[in-house]
């Protein structure tokens, strides 16, 4: 006879119980917020990719970055869009399993990409001499296809240890599905889903910690030189606050999970659920769109020449 933990096939999503009275208003905040998510990083993206002068590695970096925060949106947005407008908010299996496999392999190539940033604001402020043999395209594309690479495999092996766990129970307190959750239903925990999750967290924290290395030394070299100082300003003060605000928002949610108060109001605890979903996505974009001259120069140049073809055909 079948054991029934063995055939759980729906789990319940329970952080948008209590939300009936303002559904409609959030579904139409929660849209608005992902078209600007859109709108901002597709401009990033394909102005990168329209003007050549801009296929440079800190620009390529961070096309990819864009490119991740649409992908770790969708991941979320499109599920949880279709919940506000349902009155039962259920997910599949492995549907769940997927969109927690897309949240966390987002997640860690934001970190994985972020240092690949930090490598090469590192290589031109402190060894501009040797900058352009080190940040060669050959090693740009081997650099990029490791750091998508490595959060999938990694994740991957995550998720099928998940995936494998005989479970006791369907209920997940949140709006999306993270692993985490999922291992807490299990009935026993594995040696595997202690070691892979342990593993993959440490990894990443030397991620960081080489990031710190690299700005430790980043401004000890520009404290005493304007040019340095005016460099980066311009190009490794945008990397670093978006570096913050994806540490922050990350971190915040992962304690909040494990030590986090359960008797704070759903709203509130929805709205730390989605900050690194909301924040980082919608925000890095504005940030580099706003500080890179490059960039703002090039997006500015589009929406003039925009408006006077414009301009042109209603004159004729």
């Amino acid at each position: 006879m079948m054991d029934n933990v063995s055939v759980i096939t729906m789990f319940t999503l329970a952080g948008l119980n209590g939300t009936a009275n303002y559904r409609v208003t959030l579904f139409a905040l929660t849209l608005l917020c992902y078209c600007v998510i859109w709108l901002v990083n597709v401009t990033i993206i394909m102005t990168i990719i329209v003007d050549k002068n801009l296929h440079e590695p800190m620009y390529i970096f961070l096309c990819n970055l864009c490119i991740n925060g649409l992908y770790g949106t969708a991941g979320f947005y499109p599920k949880f869009l279709s919940d506000l407008l349902s009155s039962t908010h259920v997910i599949s299996h492995a549907g769940c399993l997927l969109q927690g496999f897309v949240l966390h392999s987002s997640a860690c190539a934001d970190f994985s990409l972020l240092v690949l940033m930090a490598f090469d604001r590192y290589v031109a402020v402190c060894r501009p001499l040797v900058y352009h043999s080190v940040m060669t395209k050959e090693k740009i594309s081997v650099c990029l296809f490791f750091a998508w690479l490595l959060p999938i495999c990694l994740v991957l092996m995550s998720t099928i240890t998940t995936s494998t766990s005989r479970l006791c129970g369907s209920h997940i307190p949140k709006i999306y599905c993270i692993n985490f959750l999922i291992g807490k239903l299990a009935c026993s925990a594995s040696i595997a889903s202690i070691i892979i999750p342990a593993f993959n967290y440490t990894f990443y924290f030397f991620h960081v910690i080489f990031i710190v290395w690299s700005y430790m030394h980043l401004i000890r070299k520009c404290i005493f030189s304007s040019e340095n100082r005016s460099k980066f300003m311009q190009t490794c003060l945008p990397h670093l606050l978006c570096l913050i605000i994806v540490v922050v928002c990350l971190l915040f949610d992962l304690l909040y999970i494990r030590f986090g108060s359960k008797e704070l109001p759903q709203g509130v605890q929805n709205f730390m659920a989605i900050e690194f979903l909301l924040i980082p996505p919608l925000i890095n974009p504005i940030i580099y769109g706003f500080k890179l001259t490059q960039i703002r120069n090039r997006i500015m140049q589009l929406l003039c020449a925009k408006d006077k073809h414009r301009f042109s055909s209603g004159k004729n």
